[in-house]
């Protein structure tokens, strides 16, 4: 048995050595979190935070997260870590958010930051590089944001996904990664998944930069002066393959073909104009997977958001480049306390059912002294 445990733990070991984590916070150690958490300054106005475990909890201290404190305000603070760039890696974030006052409205989604973001100043304009997770308002927005910058513009995910609106402690991950393909997970269950590049709609932003050379180049290559620039033309054999697909693979180009160097005194006959007066691509804009999944200096997650009922409760708030440490850190985490926290509300809810009745019968009791044998003869004789 004793062989067994310490074969686990090395496995353990092992398992967190292969991951990197880049910032993992549960508010496991009182008021230290003040040290790593800036609140904003930059409006008075801002509302504040505690860490608390809220009305109901699975677990007292290991429930303890960021907690929303005043109604009607904005909020905004951040926590920095050591700068990093996902290039080439899987980037999984990762978090917990509870409306335990049964949001109306009003945001719960984290944002990820360049490592230059200036904390004191944090508000609506600082520029993010990810934004997810929940925001509800009235019956119309119930919905998961995930926003990624892109070429100094914000793209949100064209798909619509629906949050959780009740007020127990819902985990919320978002996973990019190098392949272009992304997953969003709900209590450890992908409820969305796809392209990045598609669902995005970021193949609109796909440009080709054209260079067409002009006739002048032409007569020069004609009278054998050009230099300098290569020479190619189209393959004028080629034909679309019949499995193309454009919406998938862009629109199709045939093949260019290298001229064989130019000399003093050859002309470039047999090449008709229109082919070698070609537009040259340059794929300088193509959306390459490292233009759209790569981030190269985040170091800061925050919250900057809105609420009109404050009470929400951030946790286990995890940046990692691994899915299986990611999902390992929920399960000890939010899986353990998920179930509890529910046994305590439903607890909770019989005690105020019992409460109200006693309230109810003590009212009673004080407008009909004679309790309820009077309060039937009351009702009895003014049926009559």
């Amino acid at each position: 048995m004793a062989r067994a445990r310490v074969l686990i733990c090395a496995v353990c070991v092992l398992r967190v050595a292969l991951a990197t984590v880049y910032f993992q916070e549960e508010f496991l150690d009182g008021e230290r979190w003040r040290n790593r958490w800036v609140q904003s300054t930059n409006d008075s106005q801002f509302g504040h935070f505690r860490v608390s475990s809220g009305k109901f909890y699975g677990h007292k201290e290991i429930d303890k997260g960021l907690q929303t404190t005043q109604n009607g305000r904005f909020y905004a603070i951040s926590a920095r870590f050591k700068p990093f760039s996902n290039k080439g890696k899987t980037l999984v974030i990762q978090y917990t958010v509870k409306h335990e006052q049964k949001m109306d409205c009003g945001g719960g989604y984290v944002k990820v930051f360049p490592a230059d973001l200036d904390q004191k100043n944090l508000n609506g304009k600082s520029q993010y590089y990810i934004m997810f997770g929940p925001d509800i308002c009235g019956f119309d927005i119930k919905k998961i944001h995930v926003i990624l910058h892109f070429k100094n513009q914000y793209h949100s995910n064209k798909k619509s996904i629906r949050c959780k609106v009740d007020g127990f402690t819902h985990l919320y991950a978002l996973i990019l990664r190098p392949d272009l393909s992304y997953d969003v997970k709900v209590d450890g269950q992908s409820i969305e998944s796809g392209s990045i590049e598609y669902d995005w709609n970021l193949t609109s932003l796909r440009k080709t930069e054209e260079s067409s050379p002009s006739s002048k180049d032409w007569d020069q290559a004609k009278d054998g002066k050009a230099q300098d620039w290569e020479k190619h033309f189209l393959d004028a054999s080629a034909s679309k393959p019949s499995d193309w697909n454009s919406e998938l693979d862009g629109d199709w180009q045939a093949s260019m073909l290298q001229k064989p160097p130019y000399q003093d005194g050859l002309k470039p006959e047999g090449i008709d104009k229109d082919i070698w007066l070609h537009q040259k691509m340059k794929n300088t804009n193509y959306l390459t997977e490292y233009d759209l999944s790569e981030f190269e200096n985040i170091g800061a997650i925050g919250l900057e958001l809105w609420q009109v009922r404050s009470g929400t409760i951030f946790d286990n708030f995890l940046i990692t480049d691994d899915e299986e440490y990611a999902e390992n850190f929920a399960k000890a985490t939010w899986g353990k306390t998920k179930g509890p926290e529910k046994e305590m509300d439903a607890i909770l809810a019989k005690e105020e059912v019992k409460k109200a009745r006693e309230e109810d019968e003590e009212l009673l009791s004080g407008r009909f002294p004679g309790g309820e044998n009077h309060f039937n003869r009351y009702f009895k004789r003014d049926e009559l």
